[in-house]
């Protein structure tokens, strides 16, 4: 099992503390480093001192790190043009060396795209299989070749499809809670299933129904990763638990109900069952990016278990 860390930047982070994040998951030997794409705070946060863009931030970390994945979790379908995003994604592989993973989605979040004066249209996941279309296609276009595209919300003409990405396919993930066009989308376009914030006991059947859905349409369904994501809270012990809940603002019980969380070996326990269930990754979603010791507990005392 992989585990990568996850983190929500608009929370209230600076570059410069996603750097040290990123740097720390490369160091202890963690698998990937992804963050979300938004632009507004949730909760009770500020958020101060304002967010930072995921793709400006990717780049960036593609020339700072020279190991671990890099990737979104996700970007929305609403925030980018698809033939611009497919821009972004193949720079930044390229300046990583081939290390990016993009995930995409339809977009949820009404109050960040009015802050922002981004529109948020009502029929957003037919806007996001558009761009699942123009964007693959871009990719698998041959060198020489063009593309064109017509649907509902874009049109491409005599596009000359570049840059390439270094990986081919560059990895896709396309994750969401909808049990019925969500699985075909994926089935179709990705190289990976992501269950976001799942109850943990659906996990098992939002998995089943992926690779239902892959093998009817006739596509091996081991060729898909499986993954989940979850807020992270783990302590050496009882009262180091409790205190990590506290500094994100979350219950104890609440935390081990919802998410990978508890002391140490609770932690193992809970990361075997995913595993268990079929997960091949595990986003551990870290909202506290100060608390550098919590990551070098965890790579010392759970990953050494589970990977």
């Amino acid at each position: 099992m992989q585990l990568r860390i996850f983190t929500e930047p608009q929370q209230g982070a600076t570059y410069e503390d996603q750097l040290r994040v990123a740097q720390a998951t490369e160091r202890l030997g963690f698998d990937a480093f992804f963050r979300s794409d938004h632009f507004l705070a949730m909760g009770d946060t500020r958020g101060l001192p304002g967010p930072t863009d995921a793709w400006l931030t990717l780049a960036a970390l593609a020339r700072e790190t020279t190991r671990i994945r890099l990737g979104t979790l996700v970007t929305a379908a609403t925030f980018r043009y698809p033939g611009m995003l497919a821009v972004q994604a193949a720079q930044v592989d390229h300046m990583s060396g081939g290390r990016l993973e993009v995930g995409l989605g339809a977009g949820w979040y009404a109050a960040e795209h009015a802050a922002y004066g981004v529109p948020f249209p009502p029929r957003r996941f037919e806007l996001l299989e558009e761009q699942l279309k123009i964007i693959t296609g871009m990719w698998e276009t041959p060198v020489g070749g063009r593309f064109d595209f017509g649907g509902d919300y874009y049109t491409v003409a005599n596009s000359p499809a570049l840059p390439k990405p270094v990986q081919d396919p560059l990895p896709l993930i396309i994750g969401g809670h909808g049990p019925k066009r969500t699985p075909v989308l994926v089935a179709r376009y990705a190289t990976e299933y992501n269950a976001p914030f799942p109850p943990k006991d659906e996990i098992g059947d939002r998995f089943a129904r992926v690779r239902k859905v892959c093998d009817d349409g006739g596509r091996d369904p081991g060729e898909m990763a499986y993954s989940v994501a979850l807020v992270l809270a783990c302590g050496q012990n009882e009262a180091e638990f409790e205190r990590r809940a506290a500094a994100i603002g979350r219950e104890p019980a609440e935390l081990r109900q919802n998410g990978i969380a508890g002391t140490t070996q609770e932690v193992v326990d809970e990361l075997g069952r995913l595993r268990d269930l079929g997960a091949d990754r595990v986003y551990l979603q870290v909202l506290d990016l100060s608390d550098l010791e919590h990551l070098e507990l965890v790579a010392s005392e759970v990953a050494p278990h589970v990977t």
